[in-house]
């Protein structure tokens, strides 16, 4: 097995960020992990319909989230941060549990279930993105790609999948479910057998697809926005929606928003927030080319998409708590 550009979460400027002498001082602070691609049409529609101007942080596609996760935690006593966007849950709530996010309730987001919102309303999630496997239509047919993630252990799978770096990004979250959803034996296991498998890791699930795309392998584990984007480049690469296990179905994950504690500029914050948690930007990510599904089913069904089997199955929070345990086995037995 060998890592492709096994990065670790540096983070790096875009859009003009500057936290030093000079700055706009009443410009909000938006750390995010989401696309940059996708995050910027977001941004710009921020400011054409409200005129908040936001200075924003991205990450690097290798240390998706991690990054930002870990510089909001060091900077804990002197945040540079006003809001978090985050492509995933998992960490966000690890996040409000160590007092991080502060309680807000955007008011533009009382259609948003339960489910999809932290109880003590410390993150709100829109936006959904499902873990699927992709494969290389030229090499596979539908019918013959493993329908559970369980399957892809058989090292007829192993030999020819390819999967991100599970320290970052969704792929964190996704191994981090095995072991909740599984139990940590047959998690490990599973891992165990990617191992003598010989599975490839890449320095992200773009790169995975990517990969995919070029022959270099058959399959991955991945996102489906991912995929979506291959396919409007052009490239032979579909997916399928695998099942975590019986009556679990496809493994769905939000994007999430949250003020951060102690933030300088709380009420911009909560600006930004109330728009990002609005069905404006659900339905903009929804028609962009990641193809995001809505967690609002009036939404769904204005814009014609299947809603998320399953969704409701897995407990996010439980994810969320195994995951220290769980990436660390990871580690141990898919990077050393």
């Amino acid at each position: 097995m060998r890592c492709i550009s096994c990065a670790c979460g540096v983070v790096v400027f875009a859009l003009s960020l500057c936290l030093g002498v000079g700055c706009d001082r009443d410009r909000p602070v938006v750390y995010c992990s989401a696309d940059e691609e996708f995050a910027r049409q977001v941004f710009a529609e921020l400011e054409r319909t409200t005129g908040v101007k936001a200075e924003v942080l991205f990450d690097t596609e290798a240390g998706k989230t991690t990054g930002l996760v870990r510089k909001i935690e060091a900077e804990r006593d002197r945040p540079r941060a006003d809001v978090f966007w985050s492509s995933e849950v998992f960490n966000t709530i690890r996040l409000a549990e160590q007092g991080l996010l502060e309680p807000y309730r955007p008011g533009t987001a009382d259609d948003v279930e339960a489910r999809f919102r932290s109880p003590d309303d410390r993150w709100t999630g829109f936006g959904l993105r499902g873990r699927v496997i992709g494969f290389n239509t030229s090499k596979l047919s539908r019918e013959q790609v493993p329908k559970r993630w369980i399957d892809l252990a058989d090292a007829k799978w192993a030999s020819k999948l390819v999967m991100a770096n599970p320290q970052f990004g969704t792929t964190r979250g996704h191994v981090a479910a095995m072991f909740a959803l599984w139990g940590e034996a047959k998690a490990v296991d599973f891992l165990k057998r990617l191992r003598e498998g010989g599975v490839r890791l890449a320095d992200g699930n773009s790169t995975a697809v990517r990969m995919v795309a070029k022959g270099e392998a058959a399959l991955c584990m991945t996102d489906t926005d991912d995929v979506w984007v291959a396919q409007k480049r052009g490239w032979p690469v579909e997916l399928v929606y695998p099942s975590m296990g019986e009556g679990l179905g496809t493994l769905w994950i939000p994007n999430t928003v949250a003020i951060v504690t102690g933030c300088r500029r709380a009420a911009a914050a909560r600006q930004v927030v109330d728009y990002l948690a609005s069905v404006e930007v659900e339905r903009l990510l929804a028609r962009s080319d990641s193809r995001n599904v809505p967690v609002r089913p009036g939404l769904l069904k204005e814009l014609g998409m299947d809603g998320p089997t399953g969704a409701g199955s897995v407990d996010l929070a439980a994810v969320a708590k195994v995951m220290p345990i769980a990436i660390e086995r990871a580690r141990e037995i898919l990077l050393r």
